[in-house]
């Protein structure tokens, strides 16, 4: 059953997930202002007390939609990349290889041209999305620098950005360690969510992910969109968003298709559909998008673990999505501190014991070499006494 804005929206229907990363709360911002359009307060959203009071929600019946968040150091679905040590070695092989050495040495001439503009920022390939985004901030936010910035200069770096994310974010294969990180992490949450919609008895009906650029550059590789959209190579406008909708045919199949979509922020007027998987149709069928990108995708921290060869024993060296996992994680800690503090204690009762017999025995030998004193049995020791 398709979701009524104009009446209240059951929280079952509906699953956000938020990125709460190195954007601080910007796209946590993002995912308030879209859910306040997408669900719009409504005079039905109330509920009647017990004394026969109507109570209509605020603002003239504001839907609170939840908002599900990760720590930004802990949320391996939307910022997979994040103390991953495999990425940290894809980057420097990146960084190291000969495609990327000569891209460097062909940027020189704009580097030096933008050196004076960027105040003190590292003029450098590896930087050069720091470059650009503080370029584009200042361009759209302060005019005494949009009037002195030279022509070009915000293309150029635009480019060589795009260049540079696209080849971190991406990789020849697609269960290659580029799209591990930022494609297959993500791509679980979606596999699963069309399954869910597609099972008719599961409540839910909209999942809606906000995230930064990252993904959807691994996700283009992953479905092969570039192919046919070369121009979406490198990281999107601000503002844009991908879309999954599910569709069932004709009877007497009654299969269920998937149309993907995308709006490259406000460059586009409307959604432009894309052809996926080297299909040249509009949708796909779900059965079929499913079976062909499941096995990429990463659905747990332990294989995440695994993918980014990252040790899950000692405590400081790993990243955990949940706080349940982190608490679980601590009373390991806890609980091999304690044994080890057991095992302390038992080695020195142990020690002192054993010196304490020895002591015993040095006595017991000095008494029988000498015959003056009284031997007796700690037994009977009871009898001594008057």
């Amino acid at each position: 059953m398709p979701l009524d804005p104009s009446h209240p929206i059951p929280p079952s229907q509906v699953h956000v997930h938020a990125k709460a990363g190195g954007e601080g709360a910007t796209v946590f911002h993002s995912s308030i202002a879209l859910l306040q359009g997408m669900f719009p307060p409504t005079p039905r959203n109330k509920i009647t007390l017990a004394n026969g009071t109507t109570i209509t929600s605020p603002l003239g019946g504001y839907q609170y939609v939840p908002v599900e968040m990760v720590l930004d150091s802990s949320d391996t679905v939307l910022e997979s990349w994040v103390d991953c040590a495999a990425f940290k070695k894809h980057i420097t092989k990146v960084y190291s290889s000969q495609e990327f050495q000569e891209k460097a040495q062909e940027a020189k001439h704009f580097f030096g041209s933008v050196h004076d503009y960027v105040f003190g920022c590292p003029t450098t390939l590896e930087n050069i999305w720091n470059v650009y985004d503080y370029l584009n901030t200042e361009l759209v936010y302060n005019q005494t620098f949009a009037f002195r910035l030279p022509p070009t200069l915000i293309e150029q770096a635009r480019a060589l950005a795009n260049n540079h994310e696209d080849t971190v974010f991406s990789d020849k294969e697609v269960g290659a360690l580029g799209t591990v990180l930022a494609g297959r992490t993500i791509l679980h949450p979606i596999l699963r969510s069309l399954e869910r919609i597609a099972f008719d008895d599961d409540p839910l009906r909209i999942l809606l992910i906000e995230t930064s650029y990252q993904p959807l550059i691994s996700l283009f590789h992953m479905f092969d969109v570039l192919t046919s959209r070369p121009d979406l190579a490198g990281f999107p406008n601000f503002a844009s968003a991908l879309s999954f909708e599910l569709l069932r045919g004709p009877a007497p199949e009654f299969r269920d298709f998937v149309p993907i979509k995308f709006k490259n922020g406000t460059d586009d007027s409307e959604f432009q559909t894309l052809r996926v998987l080297g299909h040249e149709d509009e949708a796909i069928p779900v059965t079929e998008f499913i079976y062909r990108l499941e096995h990429y995708a990463i659905p747990n921290t332990k294989q995440w673990t695994s993918a980014c060869c990252n040790s899950r024993w000692f405590p400081f060296d790993t990243t955990l999505s949940t706080a349940t996992e982190q608490t679980s994680m601590m009373a390991v800690v806890l609980g091999a501190l304690s044994l080890f503090a057991f095992a302390m204690f038992a080695l020195t009762t142990f020690i002192k014991h054993a010196m304490n017999a020895k002591g015993a025995r040095r006595n017991e030998a000095v008494v029988q070499q000498h015959g003056n004193y009284a031997t007796f049995d700690v037994s009977k020791k009871a009898g001594l006494l008057p």
